[in-house]
């Protein structure tokens, strides 16, 4: 990652990370943005990395859409560009991922803090103290000399036993180390959020989400000194809501369709901001409850769990066998992991196997263990293109018959290790997750597709 140079970059806002994982950042990020919101300030958070679940906990909290900053599927200008179109006139909260100096690359320049750099935003760090005290502070000394270029707001000290526990902590910053402190939040399980197989619980999936973001702002604005974290950002009080918004395209619009409920729910916003740019009106609908729309031009199916809710896709018998018909009627899909899940025959879990679309013939079944995690590196057999995409899925699929794959895996492991991607008629389903970029342009291909089939149908 490059510096940014003397790049036009907002600087109202805050980099938030931890000298580890799991050590609280998405329960302090999301309590600041609501805290934030109480004030009136505009608020606009984002997250680094390939990660879906934490962004819905964060837009939950500010009541915008959180975007994703990540610099394995984004080129620096890209990333710069995202942050730059959502962040005027708004505090900008960005959350880390595990660690500050953590990255895929040796050198840490993809990495929290070159983040940080490149955005030119301080870092509120969070440390969660259990089992230590004075070490916290030589724990903050060696992270802060180990890059002198990354700037720090200051530290909030995180899951604090007692009173005594805080106390030993707070000498020793004082007597050691160069450094804010901020906040000092006591041990609660009033912000706890349950962890599953892929992290964090997804927000759509807990009625009581609302009420945690709520108490993760009760304890930031009792115990982190509120005014001094908002003292520089006055000037991210009265947005123009109008300027953040898309641009739309005149003419007739291409109506998609975006399967968008507890069983799936996994889209990058920017990418929904680039359809919507392009004159694409979204048609939000649910392959859990609702009947499948007539007069759509094209069909997304994100990510998602749709084994915590194979029962009640397996009920709507409707929307399954219509969109069955639609596709072989030459329907453009773009189903990405629970996407393709449910496109495939059915769904065998513990309890039961579970009739899903049937478009593949093929079974899902689900495993302990993730079959892929991480990053990934695509090369297209079509024309030798290659694509970076991520993926985290804990099933694996047994097709009746071999199809024909649409990428050689150079790094992942897709369906088969070796392979992934599958296409029925206009239906293109993988386990990778795509993001729309100079390197990705999946919404090119999407739209492309639906150009060609609007005119084979006049």
């Amino acid at each position: 990652m490059t510096d940014a140079g003397d790049a036009d970059v907002a600087t109202s806002g805050y980099l938030i990370s931890a000298p580890w994982r799991s050590s609280g950042k998405t329960a302090v990020t999301m309590g600041l943005a609501r805290a934030a919101q109480r004030r009136k300030l505009t608020v606009q958070t984002f997250k680094k990395g390939p990660d879906y679940i934490d962004p819905l906990w964060l837009g939950a909290a500010s009541g915008r859409g959180c975007y994703n900053l990540d610099p394995w599927l984004q080129a620096d200008d890209e990333l710069l560009t995202t942050f730059n179109k959502a962040s005027p006139g708004a505090l900008s909260l960005v959350e880390g991922t595990m660690g500050l100096h953590d990255g895929l690359q040796s050198d840490g320049s993809d990495s929290n803090a070159a983040i940080a750099r490149l955005l030119k935003l301080p870092v509120i760090l969070v440390v969660d103290c259990r089992g230590m005290h004075r070490t916290v502070a030589a724990l903050i000394n060696g992270i802060q000399q180990f890059d002198s270029q990354v700037r720090y707001a200051g530290v909030i000290l995180n899951r604090l036993r007692s009173d005594r526990h805080a106390h030993k902590i707070r000498t020793a910053l004082r007597d050691h180390c160069d450094i804010k402190l901020l906040g000092e939040i006591p041990e609660a399980d009033s912000i706890h959020i349950e962890e599953k197989q892929l992290g964090l619980m997804p927000a759509p999936e807990l009625n009581r989400y609302s009420r945690q973001i709520d108490n993760a702002a009760d304890l930031i604005s009792a115990n982190c000194d509120l005014a001094d974290i908002f003292s520089n950002t006055e000037t991210a009080t009265a947005a123009d809501e109008a300027s953040l918004s898309a641009t739309v395209v005149r003419g007739k619009k291409i109506r998609v369709g975006v399967a968008q409920d507890e069983a799936f729910h996994f889209y990058y916003q920017d990418d929904l901001d680039t359809l919507r740019e392009r004159g694409v009106e979204l048609i939000v609908l649910s392959p859990l409850r609702d009947k499948f729309p007539d007069n759509l031009d094209g069909l997304l199916i994100g990510g998602g769990f749709p084994e915590r809710y194979a029962e009640a896709l397996m009920q709507n018998r409707f929307f399954r066998e219509s969109l069955s018909t639609a596709i072989h009627s030459g329907l453009v899909v773009h189903a990405e992991c629970g996407g393709l899940m449910y496109l495939c025959r059915s769904l065998i879990l513990d309890d039961g196997v579970f009739d899903m679309v049937g478009v593949f013939d093929a079974d899902v079944t689900m495993c302990e263990k993730p079959q892929g995690r991480g990053y990934m590196k695509l090369r297209h057999l079509h024309d030798d293109s290659a694509i970076a995409a991520h993926e985290f899925h804990h099933s694996s699929i047994s097709f009746d018959q071999p199809l024909p794959y649409t990428y050689a895996v150079e790094r992942g492991y897709g369906i088969d290790g070796e392979h992934d991607g599958v296409i029925f008629a206009n239906t293109y389903a993988s386990y990778a997750h795509f993001r729309h970029t100079r390197a990705s342009p999946w919404i090119d291909g999407l739209m492309d597709r639906i150009k060609q089939q609007n005119n084979r149908h006049g």
